[in-house]
C-alpha cells in the first residue's frame, strides 16, 4: 500500500480514537472542565502528563536540533528533563494542597490582590501563546509532509481535532485523550528507533546502540560519525557545545525553570484526589517521558549519521543531485530541505562553508519524520511516525489552550469581572474561550511573528522570567508581598520580552544557526532564547528588594504559607 494512503488511514484510525474518547468523557460540570473532576488515577495522569508535556518540540524537533548540535543538544535534555523534578518537588504536591484550579488563582489568593491575578494571567497567555506556535507548525509540518496538503490544509484540520475535543471536553476529555496519544506517539518515536538502531550496530536498543560499534565493524557509531562531520569541516558530533559555557549554563537553567512554571503541565496536578497523589503521578509522568527522552539522543546520532551517508556517499562522490533519493523530492516540496546549485555541477555538496555548501537548508524538524524515509523503513513505520508527531502536537496544544481558556474564563470573568456567574454560565464562557483560544492560535500558527518562528524555547524563558517566580517565593517565603510579587512578575516579563524583539533578528532558528555565529551585542554573550534565566533573577531581585519596603503579608496569608508547606502528603488536599 503506497504510503500516503496509508498514512491517510493511520492518522484517520487515531483522530477517530480522539473525537470518540472526547464524546465519552464530555464535561459536564466546571469541575470536570477545569480539573477532569479531580479523581484521575495517578498512573493516568502520569501518562496524561507525559503526553501535554512531551510537544511536537520533544516528540519532532528536540532529536533534530541535538543531530545538529551534537553534545550542545544536552541542554534541552538536561533542562526539559531537570526542570520536570523541580516541577515534581517544588511546586506540584504543595499546589495540589493548596485545591485551586488555576496558576492565576492560586497567585492571587496568595498575594490577597486580584492585580496580581490579572497580572499573572497576562504571564500565561504570553508564554502559553507563544508555545502553543510551536505546535501549530507541527502539526502543520506533519500533515504537509505525509497528507500531501498545503500546510494552512494540514493545521486547519488540526485546530478542527483540538476544537472538537477540548472545547466539548475540557479537562476531562483532554485527559483521556492524552492517555491515547502518548500510547500512539511513544509507539511511533521507538518502535523506527529499535528498526534503525538495530540495522546500523545490531543492537534493537537505542539507548545502548549509541555507544554501541557499527554493524560488521570494530568502530563505533559515534566515532564514525565524529569522522564523518569533521571531513565536511562542521565542530565534531561528541564534543561541540552551543556557543559559551556561560550561554549553556543559563539555557539549560532557562529551560529548567521555565518548564516548572509552565501553567498547563502545572493544572495536570490539580486533577488527582490527594496531595500524595500528586507525587506519585509526578514520579509516573517521569518514567513515561524518560522512554522517550532516553531514546531522543541515539535518535539524533542516528538521523544525522544516514542523512550524512545518504548525501555524502563513502566513495567521496557527491550524490548527483538529479539522481537524490525520493526521501528527499518529497521533503524538498514542503521547503524544510533546499538545495542550490552554486557550481552548476549537478551535484550535492554539504559543507560547513557557506561558500560551498550547496545544501543552502536542512531543518532540523525534519530529522525524526524523514528519518525512517532515510533509513527505507517499512510505510507503515513512517505513517506511525507521522500520527506520532501529530499526536504531540495535538497534545500539548490542548493543555495549552486549556490553560489559556481557564484563566479567562475562570480568573479574568469569574475571578474579577462577574464574581456571581451561575456554574452553567461559567461553563458556556469557558467553552466559548476555548473556541476563541483554538482560532487565535490557528491564525498565529498561520501567521507566525517573527520572534517566535521554529522555536518554542522561548516559551519557557517567558515562563521562567514570570510565572516561576512567583510560585517559589509565593510558596517558601511568608514574607513575600502582593507589591513584590507584581513587581517582580511585571519586571521579569518586560526585560526578557525587551531583550528578545531587541534580537529578534538573529533567533537560533535557522540550520545555519548551528555554525556557532554568536551577535557581539548579546548580554554577556547570552542568546535571546536562553535570557529567562536573567530574567528569572530580575523578577527574583525586584520582588526582593519592593518587598523589603513594603508592608508584610496579613497575619492569615502568612499562616496560609505555613499550612501548605505542612508535609502532610498522605492526606486529602486542603481546600484553602
Amino acid at each position: 500500500m503506497e504510503l500516503k494512503t496509508l498514512t491517510f488511514i493511520v492518522v484517520g484510525i487515531t483522530f477517530t480514537l480522539y473525537i470518540g474518547i472526547a464524546i465519552w468523557a464530555r464535561a459536564r460540570t466546571t469541575k470536570d472542565f477545569y480539573i477532569a473532576g479531580g479523581g484521575v488515577h495517578p498512573v493516568a495522569n502520569g501518562m496524561a502528563t507525559a503526553a501535554d508535556w512531551m510537544s511536537a518540540a520533544s516528540f519532532i524537533s528536540m532529536a533534530g536540533l541535538i543531530a545538529f548540535m551534537g553534545y550542545g543538544g544536552s541542554v534541552f535534555l538536561m533542562g526539559w528533563t531537570g526542570g520536570y523534578v523541580l516541577l515534581a518537588m517544588l511546586l506540584a504536591p504543595y499546589l495540589r494542597k493548596f485545591g485551586k484550579f488555576t496558576v492565576p488563582e492560586f497567585i492571587g489568593d496568595r498575594f490577597y490582590s486580584r492585580t496580581a491575578r490579572i497580572v499573572a494571567v497576562i504571564c500565561l497567555i504570553v508564554a502559553s501563546v507563544t508555545y502553543v506556535i510551536g505546535q501549530m507548525k507541527g502539526i502543520g509540518v506533519a500533515f504537509s509532509r505525509f497528507l500531501e496538503v498545503e500546510y494552512g490544509v494540514g493545521l486547519l484540520i488540526g485546530m478542527g481535532i483540538v476544537f472538537f475535543y477540548a472545547v466539548l471536553g475540557g479537562m476531562k476529555g483532554i485527559t483521556y485523550t492524552q492517555i491515547a496519544q502518548y500510547c500512539v506517539l511513544i509507539f511511533a518515536y521507538t518502535i523506527p528507533a529499535i528498526f534503525i538502531s538495530l540495522n546500523l550496530t545490531g543492537n534493537p536498543i537505542p539507548q545502548l546502540g549509541l555507544g554501541s560499534t557499527m554493524a560488521g565493524t570494530d568502530v563505533y557509531l559515534l566515532d564514525k560519525l565524529d569522522l564523518i562531520v569533521r571531513d565536511l569541516g562542521f565542530a565534531e558530533y561528541s564534543t561541540s557545545a552551543r556557543l559559551s559555557r556561560l550561554n549553556m549554563f543559563a539555557y539549560t537553567l532557562s529551560l529548567m525553570i521555565g518548564t516548572a512554571g509552565l501553567p498547563h503541565v502545572i493544572i495536570r496536578f490539580f486533577t488527582v484526589p490527594k496531595v500524595r497523589d500528586a507525587r506519585s503521578s509526578a514520579g509516573w509522568a517521569l518514567v513515561f517521558i524518560a522512554i522517550l527522552y532516553t531514546t531522543a539522543p541515539g535518535v539524533a546520532a542516528m538521523a544525522r549519521l544516514n542523512l550524512m551517508e545518504t548525501i555524502q556517499p563513502a566513495n567521496g562522490q557527491n550524490l548527483v543531485y538529479a539522481e537524490r533519493p525520493s526521501w528527499f523530492k518529497n521533503w524538498e516540496k514542503t521547503g524544510l530541505l533546499k538545495f542550490e546549485d552554486k557550481n552548476s555541477d549537478g551535484r550535492i555538496q554539504y559543507t560547513a562553508s557557506a561558500d560551498t555548501n550547496e545544501m543552502v537548508k536542512v531543518d532540523p524538524d525534519i530529522m525524526v519524520l524523514a528519518n525512517p524515509e532515510i533509513a527505507r523503513l517499512p510505510n507503515w513505520v513512517i505513517a506511525l511516525v507521522a500520527a506520532g508527531g501529530l499526536a504531540a502536537a495535538l497534545s500539548t496544544a490542548a493543555g495549552l489552550l486549556l490553560a489559556i481558556a481557564s484563566a479567562i474564563s475562570h480568573d479574568l470573568l469569574k475571578g474579577v469581572f462577574r464574581p456571581d456567574i451561575s456554574e452553567k454560565g461559567e461553563l458556556l464562557a469557558s467553552r466559548i474561550a476555548m473556541a476563541v483560544a483554538v482560532l487565535f492560535a490557528g491564525y498565529l500558527g498561520l501567521n507566525p511573528p517573527d520572534f517566535a518562528a521554529g522555536t518554542v524555547a522561548l516559551a519557557f524563558g517567558l515562563a521562567a522570567s514570570s510565572i516561576f517566580p512567583a510560585l517559589m517565593m509565593g510558596i517558601f517565603n511568608k514574607r513575600m508581598n502582593k507589591e513584590g510579587a507584581i513587581a517582580g512578575m511585571v519586571a521579569g516579563l518586560s526585560v526578557t520580552l525587551l531583550y528578545v524583539f531587541q534580537h529578534k533578528g538573529i533567533m537560533f532558528v535557522e540550520s545555519t544557526s548551528f555554525l556557532g555565529d554568536m551577535s557581539p551585542n548579546w548580554f554577556m554573550g547570552i542568546e535571546p532564547n536562553a535570557f529567562g534565566a536573567v530574567g528569572a533573577a530580575v523578577n527574583f531581585a525586584v520582588a526582593y528588594a519592593v518587598s523589603k519596603v513594603t508592608a508584610a503579608p496579613p497575619e492569615h496569608i502568612q499562616h496560609l504559607v505555613e499550612d501548605i508547606r505542612v508535609p502532610s502528603g498522605a492526606g486529602f488536599a486542603s481546600s484553602h
